[in-house]
């Protein structure tokens, strides 16, 4: 709809299809609170009138697509794909004038296009299209059904709209004719990402939907670690074999929900467990799951400051010890201001190219994304602009290249400033910092790649970003889901928040939550109380 570029509008959303059972659900129009568009929150529909002479099919259900939906997400079509979809004639009016601009609303409004021109090969949309074994370009929607019982059709008639959609504009065409489906007796949904469009199509009765594709739980998000209660002779082995049989752990991680019921928690890939002596509190330990192997091996305070840092508290720890690990080649740190998250990873990023020379480089991004009122157009070339945009990078670098990391990159530091010493590691090709504009298309083989504020980022230029890794290369992405800048993202619909969920327990993926801040007294109780 013409409302696409409200802050309603998130980029990044999710409908999960499943295939619920035949039980009848209640009337048309109505839907319990707090259910998504997924089986159990969307009861089995009939198909569309035309469709309904052949009698229901069980399980399938009508969605109507709002604009926005396709125009953030051009694959949603096919997360439908065992369903009957309507697309309103409007929304291809909508897409026809968005598909000229340069950026991604015109790039995704183009694919859209190119979607249901395959589609009109297999015959008249008009009429309906099924499904069948349709797929588009590999990759490009996972959720496509091999064998998609559904069908999708273009809705070109003009219906009678109600007094209150009086107004001919392009939402109350589409509305109309989710409106009118439901006024023939098709339990129909609406899904649209625009919440004004929403309500008023609630407002008509009309059973309607977000569409929540690729959003995870922020309350329940993967947080990294674990925390037990053992015995001291189970914490001192670990440390004295260097190693513990998972089976040794496994009775330790029973615990029980908000009812009290018992369950089994499981320790992923590269997951830390936090050990607690049952009988004294003081005597504590810390292990990690090695990989996917079934040992936990112990994890220790470095023994020697990280480029001029060392670690202030337990997650901190973890943090570098995940950081240092050459085998683990992705990395999200999460954590509140002032926690540490950025100063970590250019430490250990530091270490290991110049002191290791582990990596050949080390790149520094940050997506281009203002904090309240953009101040407008900066003069000067690439390099000038940018300044302004990684100042806080630059923060954290001269405070690692003062006088406390010297020894480590050889520069004495009495011969040139901090900000020399910068610019020499940049001129020289060791340090780059760049925006994130321009790296699609690109293969960054045998570099640390830092991504900071990687919360304003949708889960498609998450994707984009580590599709570009190549070999030898470990990613990090840093940022805090509490501050978020782009106006279509949430705790739920970011980047990061997606990548932690979808890659927890891979066995070359580690991930930390840090929750105590350490940057100063003020900025710890900033982030608690305001």
């Amino acid at each position: 709809m013409s409302k696409h570029i409200t802050p309603s509008v998130r980029p990044t959303d999710r409908v999960t299809v499943t295939h619920p059972s035949p039980s009848s659900g209640p009337a048309a129009g109505s839907h319990p609170p707090g259910r998504g568009v997924n089986g159990a929150g969307v009861r089995p529909t009939e198909p569309a009138t035309r469709e309904k002479q052949a009698g229901p099919v069980v399980g399938v259900k009508t969605f109507v697509i709002d604009t926005n939906v396709v125009l953030h997400n051009p694959n949603a079509l096919f997360v439908f794909a065992e369903h009957h979809v309507v697309i309103p004639f409007a929304v291809i009016e909508e897409l026809d004038k968005m598909k000229r601009l340069d950026n991604d609303l015109g790039r995704n409004a183009r694919e859209t296009i190119r979607h249901l021109d395959r589609l009109r090969n297999k015959g008249s949309l008009i009429e309906g299209v099924s499904w069948g074994g349709f797929s588009p370009t590999v990759g490009a929607a996972s959720s496509a059904s091999a064998s998609g019982s559904g069908t999708i059709r273009i809705d070109v008639g003009e219906h009678a709209r109600p007094s209150a959609l009086a107004e001919d504009s392009p939402d109350n065409r589409i509305i109309a004719v989710a409106w009118a489906l439901h006024k023939e007796g098709v339990r129909v949904t609406f899904v649209s990402k625009d919440l004004s469009a929403r309500i008023k199509s609630d407002a008509l009765g009309v059973n309607t939907e977000d569409f929540e594709n690729q959003k995870v739980d922020a309350d329940r998000l993967y947080a990294g670690a674990l925390h037990v209660e053992a015995g001291g002779d189970l914490i001192d082995e670990m440390y004295r074999d260097r190693v513990l049989g998972i089976d040794r752990v496994g009775p330790l991680l029973e615990s029980h929900d908000e009812q009290g019921i018992a369950y089994q928690r499981e320790l992923l890939a590269n997951q830390f467990i936090v050990f607690k002596d049952s009988a004294d509190e003081a005597h504590t330990g810390l292990g990690r799951r090695l990989a996917d192997t079934d040992h936990v091996i112990p994890v220790t305070n470095q023994r020697k400051p990280v480029f001029g840092i060392m670690a202030r508290n337990v997650q901190q720890t973890m943090a570098l010890d995940l950081l240092l690990d050459d085998e683990i080649k992705f990395v999200t740190l999460l954590g509140t201001a002032g926690t540490g998250k950025t100063m970590l990873a250019l430490a250990a990023g530091m270490a290991k190219v110049f002191s290791e020379e582990r990596y050949e480089k080390l790149l520094v991004a940050r997506p281009i994304m203002p904090m309240g009122r953009d101040i407008g157009y900066l003069p000067g070339d690439k390099d000038e602009k940018l300044t302004a945009w990684m100042q806080p990078i630059f923060d954290n670098l001269t405070y690692l290249m003062s006088t406390r990391g010297t020894h480590t990159h050889g520069q004495a530091a009495e011969s040139h400033t901090t900000e020399q010493r910068i610019q020499k590691l940049v001129a020289d090709g060791k340090l780059v910092l760049e925006p994130l504009t321009y790296i699609r298309g690109r293969s960054i083989p045998h570099q640390f790649i830092i991504v900071d504020e990687a919360q304003n980022l949708t889960p498609h230029e998450v994707k984009t970003i580590a599709s570009r890794v190549g070999e030898g290369t470990k990613l990090v992405l840093t940022g805090d889901i509490q501050q978020i800048d782009n106006p279509y993202l949430d705790q739920s619909s970011n980047g990061l928040s997606y990548a932690i969920e979808k890659m927890k327990g891979v066995s070359i993926f580690g991930h930390v939550t840090l929750a105590k801040s350490e940057r100063s007294e003020l900025a710890s109780l900033a982030a608690s109380r305001l």
